[in-house]
């Protein structure tokens, strides 16, 4: 039976592909995006997300460790790493929900159970499932195996990936998936390292190759204040989509704060406090300079 890890699954989604979708979020990312908000998909390993002003100290966290650990306050920190064994007990025990597990193990065929739930949403609205993180493609094995199970329920398929994958593992998914919504965060590469810790350079490469399978693909840029939402760059990313013709849009996403406060709960430091997001016309500012270059832009998608 082939297992993934797990940290959402979120129904009704309307914010990753078209229609009504199933969002399955998948542990593991390579990339250390500053602005991350889902900072718990990073790690490929469970974690437990505290969060302290729920804590009532009733103990029963402590009570039912099998390790006996003594932090009934925040998640285990890196010292405690080699002796909590992340098994959710002290999660479960928490009348509060102080304490929340982000990551769990599940099969093809429980994933692909909550995916049928809702296909009668999926047939009226041209929804379907997206396959998210994290980066999907870090568990190639069972992205593909959900993938093609979820096909062979006739289910419309997404992956929302980051790019930076091998090339052998995203094309091995191309022919289970309807649309690949592509991440492309900056187009210089030096801003791309400082602001992700990786280069683009594969990960313009994987798009690339994409486009030579004539796969579906949306484009999604997160849009960073004072980082990435300049025209200089708007402009050199609309016209690398521009050049592919599998792309159909270019998908503008306004940075909103919720990693932030994910992040103090994995009790990491945020990585960009206190900045706002882009205003509706900023946003809309955005999209005309898109289109400007002969490419379909939406806010969101």
């Amino acid at each position: 039976m082939v297992r993934g890890e797990v940290f959402n699954v979120q129904r009704f989604s309307v914010h990753d592909g078209p229609g009504i979708r199933t969002a399955v979020f998948l542990k593991g990312c390579p990339l250390a995006c500053v602005w991350c908000h889902n900072p718990e998909g990073i790690s490929p390993r469970p974690e437990i997300l505290m969060t302290p002003s729920r804590c009532v100290g009733c103990g029963e966290c402590v009570s039912v460790c099998p390790r006996d650990l003594p932090v009934p306050l925040r998640s285990p920190s890196l010292e405690d790493a080699e002796h909590c064994l992340l098994c959710g007990a002290c999660a479960d025990a928490c009348p509060t929900e102080a304490r929340q597990m982000a990551g769990h193990s599940m099969s093809v065929e429980e994933v692909v159970e909550v995916v049928l739930k809702d296909r009668i949403f999926y047939d009226e609205s041209g929804g379907g499932v997206t396959f998210s993180g994290g980066e999907p493609l870090r568990q190639a094995g069972f992205l593909r195996s959900a993938l093609e199970a979820c096909k062979h329920e006739r289910i419309h398929t997404a992956v929302d990936t980051c790019g930076l994958v091998g090339q052998e593992d995203l094309l091995s998914v191309a022919d289970f998936t309807d649309l690949f919504l592509f991440d492309v965060k900056m187009m210089d590469d030096d801003k791309h390292r400082r602001y992700t810790g990786v280069s683009n350079r594969q990960i313009l490469l994987n798009l690339e190759a994409l486009g030579r399978r004539e796969r579906r693909i949306w484009m999604r840029v997160p849009v960073i204040p004072g980082v990435n939402d300049n025209s200089e760059n708007l402009e050199a990313t609309a016209r690398l989509a521009a050049s592919i013709p599998s792309v159909e849009r270019v998908c503008l996403l306004p940075y909103h704060p919720l990693g932030e406060s994910k992040s103090r709960r994995l009790d990491r430091d945020a990585s960009l406090p206190d900045l706002g997001a882009p205003t509706p016309g900023k946003m809309q500012a955005l999209v005309e300079l898109v289109e400007a270059e002969g490419i379909a832009a939406s806010i969101g998608g």
